[in-house]
C-alpha cells in the first residue's frame, strides 16, 4: 500500500475531522508530493455518483439539496457536499457558509458539507472543487456540488459532475434565461422548483421543454423535466429515480469511463493554462491522458519543466 493508498484509507476511516483536515491540506499546499499521492489514489478509486446543481441565485437549490441528502440518507446513501459560495472582498472566504443553508445532523457520520468561495475563479466553481470532488468521490455514496449561479460562463460544472440539475424558479424569467443564455445543452435533468405554484410551474416547464427540444442532447439521453417542491417534499422522490436512472444509463458501455476521461483531460488542459499561460500550453504540447493515470501527478511533473 503506498502513501496515497494509505492516507486515503485513514482518512475514510477517521470521520469528520480527518476529511476536513485534509481538505485543508490541500488548499494549502496543492502540489506538494502527499496531496498529489492522495489526490492519485483517491483518483484511482472512485465510488461515487457526482451530481452537479445549478441555477440562479434564490431559485432554491440550498432547499433542494436538503431534501435530496435527507432522501439518499433515508435510503442509507452516505452523501458529500461541495457548496460553492460567493466570495467576501475582504476576506476572500465563503459569504454564506454551509451552517446557514444546509439542515444536516452534525453527529451523522453519513453527510459532510464543505464550503468553498468561488473568489475570482469563473465558471461557478472554486479552484479546490476537482480536488475536493475527487476526494470526497471515493468516500462517499453520492457527492453533490452546489455551484454559486449560471450564467452563459458558468457551465464548469460539467467538469466535474456525472449528472447536472438545472434548477428553474416559476415566474421569475428563469425559463428565459435557461433559452437565451446558450445552457441548454448543459443539464441532464432540469428541475421546476417551487412545483407548488401551480400554474406558474406548468408554465416555466412548457417553457424549458420547448427550449430542449431545440437543443442537441447528449447521445441518446433525453433530458427530463421535473416538477419539485422541496419544502412540500413533493417530487424529491422522482428525482432520485431520474438521477439514478442517469446514473444507470452511464454505466451502459463506457460512457461514465469516457466522460470522466474527458473531464480529466479538460481540468489538466484548463490548469496549465491558468497557471502558465497560453506560451505555457503551446510548450507542454498537446496533453492526452492515458485511462486511469492521474492528472495530478501528470501536472505535478509539468510543472515542475515550465516553472
Amino acid at each position: 500500500m503506498d502513501d496515497g493508498t494509505a492516507r486515503l484509507a485513514a482518512i475514510a476511516g477517521g470521520g469528520k475531522a480527518a476529511l476536513a483536515r485534509a481538505l485543508a491540506s490541500l488548499e494549502t499546499d496543492p502540489d506538494g508530493p502527499v496531496s498529489v499521492a492522495l489526490l492519485s489514489a483517491a483518483y484511482a478509486a472512485p465510488r461515487a455518483h457526482v451530481v452537479g446543481i445549478t441555477g440562479p441565485p434564490g431559485v432554491g437549490k440550498s432547499t433542494l439539496i436538503n431534501g435530496l441528502i435527507g432522501h439518499w440518507r433515508a435510503q442509507g446513501r452516505t452523501v458529500g457536499v461541495i457548496a460553492v459560495d460567493p466570495s467576501s472582498r475582504r476576506s476572500g472566504g465563503a459569504l454564506l457558509g454551509d451552517r446557514t443553508r444546509f439542515t444536516v445532523d452534525p453527529e451523522d457520520r453519513g453527510v459532510f458539507v464543505r464550503s468553498m468561495a468561488a473568489r475570482d475563479h469563473l465558471g461557478g466553481l472554486a479552484a479546490l472543487t476537482v480536488a475536493g470532488m475527487v476526494l470526497m468521490r471515493a468516500l462517499f455514496d453520492v457527492v453533490l456540488i452546489e455551484t454559486v449561479g449560471v450564467g452563459q460562463s458558468e457551465t464548469e460544472v460539467v467538469r466535474v459532475a456525472d449528472t447536472v440539475i438545472f434548477c428553474v424558479q416559476p415566474g421569475s424569467g428563469d425559463s428565459l434565461q435557461f433559452m437565451k443564455a446558450g445552457i441548454a445543452e448543459i443539464p441532464h435533468l432540469v428541475v421546476v422548483t417551487k412545483a407548488d405554484m401551480e400554474q406558474q410551474a406548468r408554465r416555466a416547464r412548457s417553457d424549458v421543454e420547448g427550449a430542449l427540444s431545440l437543443a442537441e442532447c447528449e447521445g441518446d439521453w433525453h433530458p427530463k423535466v421535473l416538477m419539485v417542491s422541496a419544502q412540500a417534499r413533493q417530487g424529491v422522490e422522482d428525482l432520485v429515480d431520474a438521477v439514478d436512472g442517469h446514473a444507470a444509463y452511464l454505466k451502459e458501455g463506457r460512457r461514465l469511463v469516457s466522460a470522466r476521461q474527458i473531464q480529466a483531460d479538460e481540468w489538466l488542459e484548463a490548469s496549465l493554462r491558468e497557471r502558465f499561460g497560453r506560451e505555457g500550453l503551446r510548450k507542454a504540447g498537446p496533453q492526452r491522458l492515458m485511462e486511469g493515470e492521474s492528472p495530478f501527478r501528470r501536472l505535478a511533473v509539468l510543472a515542475r519543466k515550465l516553472a
